[in-house]
């Protein structure tokens, strides 16, 4: 039998990523992601927010960018794995689902909800691209719609 295990969040961070280093060296971040949803009630007609807050890993460079870049507040768009968590501590059996982020998109500009690094701090596509020759009567990256 076929499986599949792929989720796709957008929402804000609930708290700043706490990035840690596992003893291999392989960096580790988890923070909080609350996505809202808002439906209508159709016996009321009222309008109801409804949030889930789902906790989020983030391995490897990934977990370092999120410290880096994401602070609580931060709109990001996460893609990732479901993954179940059981333990016991004290006697007591506890369990927790939770989302391997796999990839992540920030959203908005610079000053759209946080971010730990200033302004200044963040390269901007002209710093980190490559110097490119435009041909004549090609369109330049500026003439393009997205």
């Amino acid at each position: 039998m076929a499986s599949f295990n792929r989720v796709i969040l957008m929402g804000n961070l609930t708290r700043d990523p706490e990035l840690r280093y596992i003893p291999n060296g392989t960096a580790v971040t988890d923070f909080g992601l609350a996505v809202n949803d808002r439906r209508k009630n159709n016996q009321t007609g009222e309008w109801i927010e409804d949030t889930q807050f789902i906790d989020i890993t983030m391995w490897a460079r990934q977990a370092e960018i999120a410290a880096e870049y994401l602070s609580k507040g931060s709109p990001v768009f996460i893609e990732g794995r479901l993954k179940f968590d059981s333990w016991e501590k004290d006697g007591q059996k506890h369990s927790k689902l939770r989302v391997v982020g796999e990839r992540m998109q920030f959203i908005g500009g610079r000053g759209d909800g946080g971010g730990s690094a200033k302004p200044a701090e963040r390269p901007t596509a002209e710093a980190t691209a490559p110097a490119q020759h435009v041909a004549a009567g090609q369109p330049s990256d500026e003439d393009l719609p997205f």
